[in-house]
């Protein structure tokens, strides 16, 4: 569950630093949508929260988009399944019990973008393209370290641990909470701030070239341009763990961001993975302009809490080796 506080004083002094030390870029006219230097000016705090999911489901198979008939009827369908979740059993989960239409904490998104039936564009089938045979095999190994006691942190998923968000990427994908984040620019940086883990990527924007290949991150090495009126960037460099389920280290990604009007981001991502999928694949979200603040997802637990999860672990494993010898625990 996220928890909600203040943005973090050590991600504010870095952003802080950044804009000092750069090039400033000043808004142009009032109600221009270009900065001082003619560039778009994509600065704010954009959600991509949606209703719209990122496969087309199989039902649809045919179908890009639904008529307005069609996708109203499919948003009260799912607005009646999340209703359905709700409790007022004393032993049922907090958000049960509090209400999912309350949404005191989750913004699935009520309505489909454009009416799509997934955020999948490319291929035309709305679908991710299939994984390779090996790929199946490392996440059968995951499922066999999630189904055992952990023998270190290591084999405990990054989101657990705290390290990277499940939803912040690169690239971003909409999720059940904390869809948010906020971009800053200058003339010679982009600097993303996503609300999930409170993660800032700060991209250079000067065409210098890219870490070289051994030099491996979280979140990759990114490298920001323009094209024309659309923000291109491109990352590399992944780690073998990366928040975009069962991608390799060897990932590419290119994301591009457009403004389409004062409230309207359209956010598009290019995943190339040939070790994880038999072809490239691109989705496309739209991000929204809020006027909320962003806020501080003050993730710890999973690293707080480690030492205890491990030593319980130990504890388990000898409470069941005493009963299969016939011993008491």
């Amino acid at each position: 569950m996220p928890h909600r506080a203040t943005v973090p004083g050590s991600v504010l002094g870095l952003v802080t630093a950044l804009l000092a030390f750069s090039p400033p870029v000043a808004t142009g006219q009032e109600g221009s949508l270009s900065t001082a230097d003619g560039r778009p000016d994509l600065q704010g705090v954009w959600n991509f929260s949606t209703a719209t999911p990122m496969e087309r489901p199989a039902e649809l198979a045919d179908k890009a988009t639904l008529t307005a008939e069609e996708a109203a009827e499919w948003e009260a369908q799912l607005a009646s399944q999340r209703a359905g979740f709700e409790s007022e059993l004393e032993d049922a989960p907090l958000e049960a019990r509090l209400g999912y239409s309350l949404r005191v904490w989750f913004e699935w998104g009520e309505a489909l973008e454009e009416r799509r039936t997934s955020l999948v564009i490319d291929p035309p089938t709305g679908r991710i393209p299939p994984v390779r045979p090996e790929v199946e095999a490392r996440r059968e190994v995951g499922r066999l370290l999630r189904g055992r006691h952990a023998h270190g942190p290591e084999d405990r998923g990054i989101s657990e641990r705290c390290l990277l968000g499940f939803n912040s990427g690169p690239p971003m994908t909409p999720s059940a909470y904390n869809n948010n984040m906020q971009l800053f620019q200058t003339g010679e940086h982009v600097v993303i701030l996503n609300e999930m883990v409170h993660n800032a990527r700060i991209i250079p924007l000067d065409g210098r070239p890219h870490l070289p290949p051994d030099l491996r991150q979280w979140v990759g090495d990114s490298r920001a341009s323009w094209d024309g009126d659309t923000l291109v960037i491109e990352t590399r460099n992944f780690l073998r763990e990366t928040s975009l389920g069962g991608s390799s280290a060897n990932m590419r990604l290119i994301e591009r961001f457009t403004r389409l009007d004062d409230d309207t981001l359209r956010y598009e991502f290019t995943v190339s993975d040939p070790a994880t999928w038999t072809g490239p694949w691109t989705a496309r979200v739209r991000m929204t302009r809020t006027d909320e603040p962003l806020y501080e997802y003050a993730c710890h637990e999973g690293n707080y809490s480690m030492p205890s999860s491990l030593s319980g672990a130990r504890a388990m494993e000898a409470r069941e080796a005493a009963e299969r010898a016939g011993e008491q625990p």
